[in-house]
């Protein structure tokens, strides 16, 4: 799972978030008490209270493996990653069986490390998220008889980011006791309905006795001795009604705060419970493990990255390629996938990644003695070319495996063929007639596919193509396999097993369609490899696999596969397919608020299951039947977030569009977030976009936001502006640029022993006493990779300065209490 936390407006550009965190499995679960002991089990992913991913259900197990991974961007502040772990029950609620929660500022210490984490155990005194405002003072006042006591007055101004309590905003309200070794004075808050984020603007005044004497002082001063015994608690509860009310959170302010200053004013996180002298042994609830990587970047303003994106870019222009700033950036990473990710969205951006790709291949092809291995290991070329296809060859898998794969996944056909896995009742032919269908269908599609190939895709692999036939000339066939190595090995076959990660599917498919998945993939794969079908042989171990395979084993099928081949690794230029065919970009399931009025004159809300395209944006009563409603997207005018206090509900976004504004809520907040980008990409260049935007809804005869009565008053907001313009390509280059500045400065040790056996080669040519300073690197040039090197660290130490500035800004404004 990635997730990216949204710009915050600050002396930098951005501050960013990234978190991959595969859900792996987990083990040693509590079991029933009775007979039956195994459970149904799922996991969640939460920001605080807030689900935001939810894995597929795991039935009967006590050591359940989901193996599924989540990516996605912050949209908010949050104080705890959680995961939650689940016992499936139908006919009631699910059960919590227990929880994971990492601190945001303690997701750097699990980064890249797979870790089993113990499973705690879950209770609403635990469940805790959100902040209040507070202020207090002290007041000197005399009394009837002449004495003079102490008030302090206690300003509850707001909460914010209060839990949603059963999906729904909480009704909650403060008490606010001043508490010391013999007194517990409390108060009481009004309650507000339906918000996470309650005005409560209530003064509260507690009297502080003192002693007599108090009264000879010339000036107020606090005693030592009681203002350490003093503290102010703010206890934040839901009102149950007609239940029992739900805690959720407290804060303890120590009145010693005002020793220095009679006025102090602050936002604290509420914070859960004191257990007191509660025991803290609990039942062993099992382990979950979790692999978490987690980046944080300071984007800058665009203006700081010029320098570095300058050396990037211009990689491809240098000669050799291994002296080339990219390059080296992939030799000094401890992990070349770091290196990739940004690199390819940057050189891509600007155009630059076919060139520099068929560099780095070339330099791949010279160490290659046999044609049958042919890009098959995990080099930097390799690996940018994995990299670009996930990028941009999401919509080619759509419209090519897509509709395929919903039909797999939905019928419960059998397909298994392997006689020992083979359950009681199974005819081992009709499983196999079943697979073959399968791949005969995905095959065919997929050979019949080439108009849909992305341009960039068939560029890189023509130069390969071309790189190949001249490494190998004697060999006929590598100009294919050269290709079908990437296209079908790492491509197709890889999304046909996991459709969940390419998007294809909503969930990660259960245990029997993976298996079926798993059985098409390995025959796509051997299909499309131009040696298993040239050569008449398969690669296969298993035996009933072998014997799969030899219905495949026909000229036709090696006619289709080369024809295919030689389409899309040609520099022909083809017609683009999107003019006859709609951009599919994203679909879920929403809740929408009714268009028309309810039989008792109120607007509601129903869920809906959403379909964006290139052309169009629909709702459905369930996915796969006809639209309810359409909103061509020329007809989009702005997509924007609505204000929670409109119908007291999160995550909310409005389609504005010609007729009236569609009020939306999504999931989550990463769901909404998700749409608003993607909405807003794809109608960008409307005509008649907005300038401005209302942030509320229209109720009642007026704006909730500026109150004016007229529902065609213009806006009293002004539209989000800066998006990007490509719609299925959203790249923000000086935040790639940052996460290659990042890694540049955390592989420094690598770089300047790099930078030593430069030097070393320069003097002895080449290796003399001490080759493993420099032998794990590339250098074939080190005169010209020397030179690199020092541009490269002369940029490194120009922007670390204002990072440095802005990381000092940043750490003494985040202190906590702080204003």
């Amino acid at each position: 799972m990635l997730i990216q936390e949204r710009r915050i407006n600050c002396q930098a550009k951005s501050l960013k978030f990234l978190l991959f965190v595969p859900t792996g499995e987990a083990k040693n679960l509590l079991p029933y008490l009775g007979p039956n002991k195994m459970r149904d089990c799922f996991c969640t992913i939460n920001l605080d209270q807030e689900e935001v991913y939810r894995t597929q259900v795991v039935e009967k197990s006590l050591s359940p493996f989901f193996s599924e991974e989540f990516y996605f961007e912050i949209p908010r502040t949050f104080q705890y990653l959680s995961f939650y772990v689940y016992d499936k029950n139908v006919l009631q609620r699910d059960l919590r069986i227990g929880k994971v929660a990492i601190k945001k500022e303690d997701l750097c210490n699990h980064s890249g490390k797979e870790t089993w984490f113990s499973l705690q155990p879950v209770d609403s005194n635990s469940e805790v998220q959100g902040k209040v405002h507070l202020e207090l003072k002290l007041n000197e006042l005399i009394t009837e008889n002449g004495t003079v006591c102490q008030q302090l007055v206690v300003h509850i101004k707001a909460c914010h980011g209060l839990p949603l309590i059963n999906g729904q905003s909480c009704d909650p309200y403060a008490t606010v006791s001043l508490v010391g070794p013999s007194r517990n004075d409390q108060k009481k808050t009004k309650v507000k309905k339906k918000t996470s984020n309650p005005q409560f603007n209530e003064i509260f005044y507690f009297e502080v006795t003192r002693s007599s004497s108090y009264t000879r002082k010339s000036q107020f001063q606090v005693e030592e001795e009681d203002i350490e015994k003093l503290e102010i608690r703010i206890d934040l509860w839901n009102n149950g009604n007609l239940v029992q009310d739900v805690f959720l959170g407290e804060i303890k302010v120590p009145v010693n705060v005002l020793r220095n200053d009679s006025s102090h004013q602050a936002w604290y996180l509420l914070q859960p419970r004191d257990n007191g002298n509660k025991s803290s042994k609990t039942d062993d609830l099992g382990s979950l493990r979790l692999n978490i990587c987690y980046t944080e970047d300071y984007v800058l303003p665009s203006e700081y990255y010029g320098s570095l994106k300058t050396l990037l870019l211009k990689s491809p222009d240098i000669q050799p390629i291994s002296s080339s700033a990219a390059y080296i950036l992939g030799e000094i990473c401890r992990d070349k996938n770091d290196a990739v990710l940004p690199l390819v969205r940057l050189l891509l951006h600007h155009d630059k990644l076919v060139p520099f790709v068929t560099a780095v291949a070339e330099l791949d092809l010279k160490d290659t003695q046999d044609a049958n291995t042919i890009f098959r290991g995990n080099s930097l070329a390799t690996r940018c070319l994995d990299e670009m296809m996930k990028i941009v060859g999401g919509h080619y898998l759509k419209v090519t495996l897509k509709s395929i794969l919903d039909e797999i996944c939905e019928s419960s056909k059998s397909c298994e063929i392997d006689p020992i896995r083979l359950k009681e009742g199974d005819n081992v032919e009709n499983n196999k007639e079943n697979l073959r269908y399968y791949v005969d269908k995905l095959f065919s599609t997929i050979v019949k596919s080439s108009m849909s190939c992305p341009t960039v895709m068939c560029d890189i692999f023509y130069s390969l193509r071309q790189m190949a036939t001249q490494r190998f000339p004697n060999d006929p066939h590598v100009q294919y396999s050269a290709v079908s190595s990437f296209v079908f090995l790492r491509f197709f076959a890889v999304a046909v097993v996991s459709p969940h990660t390419f998007h294809l599917r909503p969930h990660h498919p259960d245990a029997q369609t993976i298996r079926t998945l798993t059985l098409i993939s390995k025959t796509i794969q051997t299909l499309g490899s131009w040696g298993s079908l040239s050569k008449s042989k398969s690669s296969f171990k298993e035996t009933f696999m072998c014997e799969f395979f030899k219905m495949f084993q026909e000229e036709g099928y090696i006619t289709a596969v080369k024809k295919f081949l030689d389409e899309i690794s040609s520099t022909e230029t083809k017609e683009s397919s999107g003019t006859s065919e709609p951009v599919h970009l994203k679909e879920g399931e929403m809740y929408k608020r009714a268009q028309g009025r309810t039989r008792i004159g109120k607007k509601n809300f129903k869920k809906r299951w959403f379909c964006l395209t290139s052309r169009e944006l629909t709702y459905h009563k369930q996915p796969g039947k006809d639209a309810i409603y359409t909103i061509p997207v020329k007809n989009i005018l702005a997509v924007e977030k609505l204000e929670e206090s409109s119908f007291n509900k999160k995550n909310m976004f409005q389609v504005i569009h010609t007729e009236k504004p569609l009020y939306v809520q999504a999931n989550n907040c990463v769901e909404a977030n998700e749409w608003i980008d993607v909405l807003c990409r794809v109608s960008r260049c409307n005509q008649n976009r907005l300038s401005s935007f209302h942030p509320s809804a229209y109720l009642n005869g007026n704006w909730l936001c500026c109150q004016e009565t007229s529902e065609n008053t213009p806006g009293c907001k002004p539209c989000t502006a800066g998006v990007p313009a490509d719609i299925q390509i959203d790249i923000d280059e000086d935040r790639e640029t940052e996460r290659i500045y990042s890694l540049f400065t955390l592989s420094l040790p690598k770089l300047q022993k790099m930078e030593e056996a430069c030097g070393t080669i320069a003097v002895y040519q080449g290796p003399q006493k001490e080759p493993d300073d420099y032998s794990n690197f590339v250098i074939e040039d080190s005169v010209t990779t020397f030179k690199t090197i020092q541009q490269i660290k002369s940029v490194i130490e120009k922007l670390d300065e204002p990072h440095e500035k802005y990381r000092k800004k940043r750490s003494s404004n985040a202190k906590y209490g702080s204003k």
